[in-house]
């Protein structure tokens, strides 16, 4: 069962109130709370006179025997077929463990920023038991709120490396980025452009690693030109293709690190009067509904979005029950699914 989140209610003050009201960090009243050892008497004193002042109640561990338990799912927006996916895994998911979830949806943004800081409020009053984040970054301080609350999440996708002892699902990234440039160089393709989102996160940088390792081992030259990054954006990814399509001896093929994007690479090749798959080749990543509804159909890695997302809400299950995983990063497989838009190079001149 899902169900919107209610409004939030005033449930004591959270920790992050008490650690200002005490002028320390959130980690350092986290600490104290928890009873550790490294905090100078002073300031254990003081922390603990503002507990006591603003009458902190400390949460207790998920009760398995409870039932129905509630879990929070942190979506970055409603609006994506993206979020479609990850919600509907964890709802089969959650349905077969009996539980009930909260979706907490803000406005759209980029992978990796942060969720607002009411919505920790807004789990304290709802009572829930655990929580999923995706495509989400938390900030330190929500971290150490989590934690000290004792209230256990799993990670979907995260844009970054998390912290030691987060745990996260995710795709294998790195061999989706082996399996789209090798399916192009079977094909015959040598400029092989790769279209990447974002610089510095952990999906981006898998498969463009993928990517180069694919090329280095068929002994094709690494262009560094060939290597453009979009943000995730579909005019970005339209404005980067152009730019590619400008160069000296433009690429024959793209593998294009989100769907979302290749649909950008679609609009800028059509701008230029070149054909896909016959003027220039396109692998997506991300196998969203979308890719099968364009003209050609796109071929594109299949990212397994409802499977991590089920995968997640059963990992947090069990932290809930309070077992503990057997390691922190899980991925699942990636694969390539084969459609309309590649085919071998067409034998025409290097510029356009």
């Amino acid at each position: 069962m899902v169900r919107a989140g209610s409004a939030s209610v005033t449930a004591g003050p959270t920790l992050a109130v008490v650690a200002r009201e005490a002028g320390v960090s959130v980690p350092t009243a986290s600490k104290v709370v928890n009873g550790r050892e490294d905090v100078a008497p002073e300031t254990r004193r003081r922390v603990t006179e503002v507990l006591d002042r603003l009458g902190y109640v400390r949460r207790p561990r998920f009760d398995a025997a409870r039932a129905p338990g509630l879990v929070d799912l942190v979506l970055p927006s409603l609006e994506s077929s993206w979020s479609g996916a990850v919600l509907h895994g964890v709802e089969a998911a959650a349905y077969e463990a009996g539980l009930e979830v909260v979706v907490s949806a803000g406005p759209a943004r980029s992978p990796g920023a942060r969720p607002e800081r009411d919505w920790l409020d807004k789990l304290t009053a709802r009572g829930s038991s655990g929580v999923l984040v995706d495509l989400a970054e938390l900030s330190p301080s929500q971290y150490a709120w989590l934690d000290h609350h004792r209230i256990p999440y799993v990670l979907i996708d995260p844009a970054h490396e998390p912290p030691a002892g987060v745990v996260s699902v995710g795709a294998a990234n790195w061999q989706g980025g082996v399996s789209a440039t090798e399916h192009l160089l079977g094909l015959g393709h040598e400029r092989i452009a790769v279209m990447a989102g974002h610089r510095r996160t952990m999906a981006d940088g898998a498969r463009v690693a993928g990517y180069r390792s694919a090329l280095a081992s068929a002994g094709v030259r690494h262009r560094a030109e060939y290597v453009r990054h979009a943000g995730h954006d579909e005019t970005t990814a339209r404005l980067r293709t152009h730019e590619l399509l400008d160069l000296p001896e433009p690429p024959t093929a793209v593998f294009v690190c989100s769907d979302r994007m290749a649909f950008g690479v679609y609009a800028a090749l059509a701008e230029r009067e070149l054909r896909v798959p016959d003027d220039v080749s396109v692998v997506g990543f991300d196998d969203l509904p979308e890719a099968r509804w364009v003209t050609p159909a796109l071929t594109t890695v299949r990212q397994p979005l409802a499977e991590m997302a089920a995968t997640a809400l059963r990992l947090l299950v069990r932290m809930m029950r309070g077992d503990s995983p057997e390691g922190t990063r899980t991925e699942l497989s990636t694969r390539l699914v084969q459609r309309a838009s590649t085919a071998p190079p067409a034998n025409r001149p290097a510029s356009t």
